[in-house]
């Protein structure tokens, strides 16, 4: 929702920039946020007891800065959250130290934060700038891609970062009820933030490049990469973000009870509460209606389980009955014991559910039968029935409330966006340009991120020979945000039309780009 766009004083900006062992990296990115077009920041560096950079921070010799000197090494989380207990701003921005800020980085997402958008977030596009590291620690840029410009998506960020925090800025006031930086998690910690940032806002996407981050060619000596190589502890880190639920009301999320309507743990039971663990991303707790001794039994590590005591001889409906009466969540599934749980086991249809314009509507989950039903419910729907025909079993009274049930058919099914993607770059894999390009284009027409698939469809149509139609594309994208790849595209078009002098021109753009020429201070 637009805003009135009246002009706005200018607020405080607080940049968080931790540190570690790169001093060299430090003192680019840090002249890329002192010489930013908006100048009231505060801008905080925390080294995390690396290498001593006080020379480079005082050199800065700017009145903005503050300084956190640790000398013992105590993580990214830790950092950023000793940096929050010390920022003021009203909007919060992050710079990893081996990345950079183009001059109107700051100013762009303030802007829109202040006069384009109700929203409490918003983000920029970044360049990933392929570098090669040379032995005395500089960086050679072989190219700059704009491998991502994903408009925002509140269940694909449940299930994958989308938003890197080099583009973000958020209002600090949010971080009152998503709370501060996980300091258990050692990997995946910017999107723990990001994903309970979405819980109470939307995001706003800027379609605008204002910086870049690094990918080193060969071996990454990125802490997010290393860390990534040890898959149990990777998964560790993984579970612990999808199953962090910041205190209620959420207004932008929905929650989901799960009960799993088994009489009693056994080894069946625990694969099954096992493979919900590690395959379900949409925010839900997890219901086990049990007799005593069997909840006693219970091993396991698994955050968000309530349990509900009933007694040994309480019937299926009766264990739901007693679970519902504990339930919390806007939607409710029922699982049976031995259902074959895999990725999108409950998400697939709850998101059928959760865009279904149809009162009185469930949808049974993939594997379900008349023998082992499963099914996902609105909780309300749920209550009436069991209030309205407690003596018939749980599907029956459903059914006797008016409640039909079916199954997701595939255009109800969520990430269409990402299916459709991943035809069109199996296409491409296989020489199938122009196939691809048609589907890019049908993308940038049916779905959203409109310039990052006209891109992607300006290149396959000049694959497949479609040169005007490419050239037609690349003129639109570089209207509204050229890229160093849509610029050297239209720049081929050019020549091959004899149009030398545009054509320098586009190639000294793209030039320009590459060799860093938009930072106005190198």
């Amino acid at each position: 929702m637009l805003k009135d766009g009246k002009t706005k004083s200018d607020p405080l900006v607080s940049v968080l920039i931790p540190t570690f062992n790169r001093p060299r990296c430090l003192s680019e990115a840090l002249a890329s946020v002192l010489r930013q077009s908006y100048r009231n920041l505060q801008v905080i560096v925390i080294n995390d007891g690396g290498k001593d950079v006080s020379d480079i921070v005082n050199s800065a010799g700017d009145s903005r800065l503050v300084f956190i000197n640790r000398k013992r090494n105590c993580g990214k989380a830790f950092s950023l959250n000793e940096a929050l207990a010390r920022a003021e701003g009203k909007y919060v921005a992050y710079l990893d130290d081996d990345d950079l800020y183009y001059p109107h980085h700051i100013e762009t997402l303030v802007n829109a934060l202040e006069n384009q958008t109700d929203c409490q977030v918003a983000y920029s596009d970044l360049y990933k700038a392929y570098c090669r590291v040379m032995p005395e620690g500089g960086r050679q840029v072989l190219s700059k891609v704009v491998e991502v410009s994903r408009d925002f998506d509140r269940l694909f960020m449940l299930y994958f970062n989308h938003v890197l925090h080099v583009s973000l800025m958020h209002s600090r006031d949010l971080l009152k009820k998503t709370g501060t930086y996980n300091e258990e998690l050692n990997v995946l910690i910017d999107w723990d933030m990001t994903r309970r940032l979405a819980f109470f806002s939307d995001f706003h996407h800027v379609h605008k490049i204002t910086g870049e981050f690094y990918s080193p060619v060969g071996e990454c000596d990125r802490i997010s990469v290393q860390r990534r190589k040890d898959k149990s502890e990777y998964l560790r880190n993984v579970l612990a973000i999808r199953t962090t639920r910041p205190p209620k009301p959420w207004p932008k999320m929905k929650d989901l009870s799960i009960i799993f309507a088994s009489s009693h743990i056994d080894q069946q039971a625990g694969q099954t509460i096992g493979t919900m663990w590690r395959h379900t991303f949409f925010p839900y707790e997890l219901y086990l209606p049990l007799p005593q001794t069997d909840s006693a039994r219970l091993n396991t590590d698994m955050p968000n389980i309530v349990i509900v005591p009933v007694s040994y001889s309480a019937t299926e409906a009766q264990r739901i009955d007693a679970a519902l009466e504990r339930c919390n969540g806007d939607y409710v599934a029922i699982v049976p014991s031995g259902l074959a749980v895999d990725e999108m086991w409950v998400e697939n249809p709850l998101h059928a559910l959760l865009n279904s314009q149809v009162s009185r509507e469930g949808f049974e989950l993939e594997g379900s039968t008349d023998e082992l039903w499963a099914a996902v419910v609105r909780q309300s729907d749920l209550q009436y029935a069991r209030k309205s025909f407690p003596s018939l079993p749980v599907r029956q009274s459903l059914e006797a409330a008016g409640v039909a049930f079916r199954q997701p058919s595939f255009e109800e099914l969520p990430f269409q966006f990402d299916i459709s993607l991943k035809e069109a770059r199996s296409a491409e894999k296989d020489g199938k340009w122009a196939a691809a390009a048609q589907m890019y284009e049908y993308i940038a027409e049916h779905h959203q991120n409109e310039l990052w698939m006209k891109g992607l469809a300006a290149k396959a149509f000049f694959k497949a020979g479609g040169h005007p139609k490419a050239s037609e594309l690349c003129r639109e994208v570089n209207a509204l945000r050229p890229t160093v790849d849509t610029l050297l595209l239209e720049a081929k078009v050019r020549r091959e039309k004899k149009r030398f002098n545009s054509a320098i021109e586009l190639l000294e753009n793209a030039k320009q780009i590459l060799e860093g020429k938009e930072l106005l201070w190198t």
